[in-house]
């Protein structure tokens, strides 16, 4: 999902900064009034982080990653998802892809526009005990469905024009995360279900899954 320097002019880029900005400033003042999110936050970024680099191959004109998005959702809340991204995605910048640092507004929305969508709508009808296999494969495809046009939307606006082929490759590679990473997220979402009686697990996870 990541989008390479030199696609996007410098306007469209301002653009993107203050889009993502606007994003996070909506939803700052309820992360500042829970320090319990600041911690869940920080796992978010750390999670985040081992799952983007631990796969990443070049697909078309982006990359496709493991992102890890509905196991760090279901597990930690969509508050230190979002706010996740955007720590985890400087991180790595930082540390493993300074390139990345110019499009780090970009990529966000890439992945956090989705994830607002995802929350505010099939997200918010969920319950704690609601969470089969069939309910993570749909929210599983539906997000990274919008990860998929968010790209498709910068490469529409970029400076060079890319094939609608290119981008459907990348598009159709989705199709295995979408098809395996629901069964990680069942077993996580297990694994952490098993840690309720845990003081420190209710500290860390979200508490639809410890309550």
């Amino acid at each position: 999902m990541h989008i390479e320097p030199g696609l996007l002019a410098t306007p469209k880029l301002m653009a993107a900064n203050l889009a993502a900005v606007a994003l996070m400033a909506a939803h700052a003042p309820a992360w500042l009034k829970q320090p319990k999110l600041w911690l869940r936050t920080v796992l978010a970024a750390l999670f985040f982080t081992v799952f983007m680099q631990s796969f990443h191959r070049p697909v078309g004109p982006s990359e496709l990653h493991f992102i890890g998005a509905m196991p760090i959702y279901l597990t930690l809340g969509f508050l230190p998802t979002l706010f996740g991204f955007a720590a985890g995605l400087l991180l790595q910048g930082l540390v493993f892809e300074p390139q990345d640092l110019l499009h780090l507004s970009v990529n966000f929305l890439s992945l956090s526009v989705p994830l607002a969508v995802l929350h505010h709508t099939l997200g918010q009808r969920r319950s704690g005990g609601a969470l089969s296999v069939g309910r993570i494969l749909k929210l599983d495809a539906v997000y990274y469905t919008g990860v998929t046009v968010m790209v498709g939307f910068w490469l529409a606006i970029g400076n060079d024009a890319t094939a609608l082929a290119d981008w459907g490759l990348f598009a159709a590679s989705y199709l295995a995360i979408v098809a395996l990473e629901p069964l990680f997220t069942v077993l996580v979402v297990k694994g952490v279900r098993t840690l309720q009686p845990q003081r420190w697990a209710r500290l860390c996870f979200d508490e639809r899954l410890t309550a």
